[in-house]
């Protein structure tokens, strides 16, 4: 009777580590992640709610590229950036669900969830990158679509996979519209759009200055310049030894010219 008494409470104290412990382990996933999520019909919408329960502007979600209207069946190629949250401490940095109300989503260490091209995420490669940026390509809809819609959630992570402190993640959302494009609006070109505080802080560089092996043109007119420069000095110094001793030794300290006057004065004189 005590032993099974003793091993129903075991059971229900390891169900309840389990249950404290699962959540973080199913809700983290660097290998990309979109749709319906636990409570959440679609995580480009709605967010990224299993790294924390609201979003943060200090995080700047980032899409560089952005035409101002787009053109049927276009191919658009964009770049994804997410700044700011915390430095990565582990594996993986950060990621991304996004979602577009038409046209097809595809590039470079993305993967489309679930085969919908619609919907765009990380792969567990590109969510392990230290700069958390995304070559991304958009191909417009057929004529006729009208406006399109844009989602994008993007997280900024600690690295420790969902299983300490998840406080530390911060996520961001973007949300913007694209018209049909006519004339006008096409000849406008491209932009580049945000969501955040703006307060973005560039890394600092490695080092100050220029390699001067990788200047190219800029590099031949600095060495041309130097030797014009020496050219100018040898010129310079020659004309100084030639007007002082430039045809004769024999009147020491005086110049080629000097000497020639005298010449003539005594000339005139006898």
């Amino acid at each position: 009777m005590l032993t099974t008494s003793f091993t129903k409470r075991r059971t229900i104290v390891v169900a309840v580590l389990l249950l404290l412990v699962l959540p973080g382990l199913a809700t983290s996933l660097p290998t990309g992640i979109g749709g319906q999520q636990n409570d959440i019909d679609d995580v480009a919408k709605e967010g990224c709610l299993c790294h924390n329960a609201a979003p943060s502007n200090s995080v700047q979600v980032i899409l560089d590229q952005v035409p101002y209207a787009w053109t049927p069946g276009e191919t658009y190629d964009l770049q994804l950036h997410i700044i700011g949250g915390p430095a990565a401490g582990g594996q993986y940095s950060a990621g991304f669900s996004m979602r577009v109300s038409s046209g097809e989503l595809g590039g470079t260490g993305v993967d489309n969830w679930q085969g919908d091209l619609e919907s765009l995420t990380h792969t567990s490669a590109s969510a392990a990158e230290s700069d958390r940026m995304w070559d991304i390509t958009w191909t417009a809809p057929a004529e006729g679509e009208g406006t399109i819609t844009f989602w994008i959630t993007g997280n900024s992570v600690n690295g420790d996979g969902g299983l300490g402190n998840v406080v530390e993640d911060m996520w961001n959302q973007l949300t913007f519209a694209l018209v049909e494009g006519d004339e006008d609006s096409l000849a406008r070109g491209t932009r580049t759009v945000f969501a955040g505080d703006g307060n973005v802080a560039p890394p600092e560089p490695e080092s100050h200055g220029a390699d001067l092996h990788h200047m190219g043109a800029k590099l031949r007119a600095h060495w041309l310049g130097l030797l014009g420069f020496g050219a100018v000095i040898m010129c310079v110094v020659f004309a100084g030894l030639m007007l002082r001793y430039g045809f004769s030794t024999s009147y020491e300290g005086r110049s080629n010219q000097l000497r020639l006057r005298y010449k003539l004065m005594r000339r005139g004189d006898q």
